[in-house]
């Protein structure tokens, strides 16, 4: 009931400003498909995706030998004295976390590139979108997320991937 009061309040508060501008006062756009449909965005994100397989495959690597030690220290616990198979499983505990450390690190590294890379963008789109908005004579502009119900005019999207592409191309320095 208080969705559709909301919409009623809305319709009476939008009618008469929209007869009076050219365009929807509140423009809506869809900040991901901005990210994964513009030139700029699908090399950002095509670039993060090979960081992040070569990373995947560097762990695999470091998982694959460290199981082969383990494998070896637990082949060869039988054979050895109790204090040496200690000192042995302890190190290789320690070589485990220092790894583990090491790997947390790297992988914080690229989830730090990743939202620069990705505020970056959200950067040099801004002014884009921002000219789009006073072409069309609007006053605001709304993620679609934050939209509950739209006329379709409102949303910019497309318009403003075309521009995106136009003006910035893939985003490469």
């Amino acid at each position: 009931m208080k969705l559709w009061y909301a919409i009623g309040v809305w319709l009476l508060l939008a009618l008469p400003a929209a007869a009076q501008q050219s365009g929807p006062p509140v423009l809506i756009i869809d900040s991901e498909r901005l990210f994964f449909e513009t030139q700029y965005g699908r090399r950002i994100a095509s670039d993060l995706a090979a960081r992040t397989a070569e990373l995947q495959a560097e762990n695999d690597v470091i998982v694959q030998q460290l199981t082969e030690e383990e494998r070896s220290l637990t082949q060869r616990r039988a054979t050895m004295d109790p204090a040496a198979f200690r000192d042995e499983a302890a190190a290789f505990d320690a070589k485990v976390q220092d790894v583990r450390r090491a790997r947390d690190a790297k992988n914080g590294e690229l989830a730090a590139e990743a939202a620069q890379a990705r505020a970056n963008f959200e950067d040099r789109v801004q002014e884009i979108v921002a000219n789009l908005m006073l072409e069309r004579g609007a006053s605001m502009v709304l993620d679609q997320r934050n939209v509950i119900l739209s006329v379709r005019a409102a949303n910019i999207t497309d318009a403003a991937i075309q521009r995106i592409d136009e003006t910035l191309g893939d985003g490469a320095p």
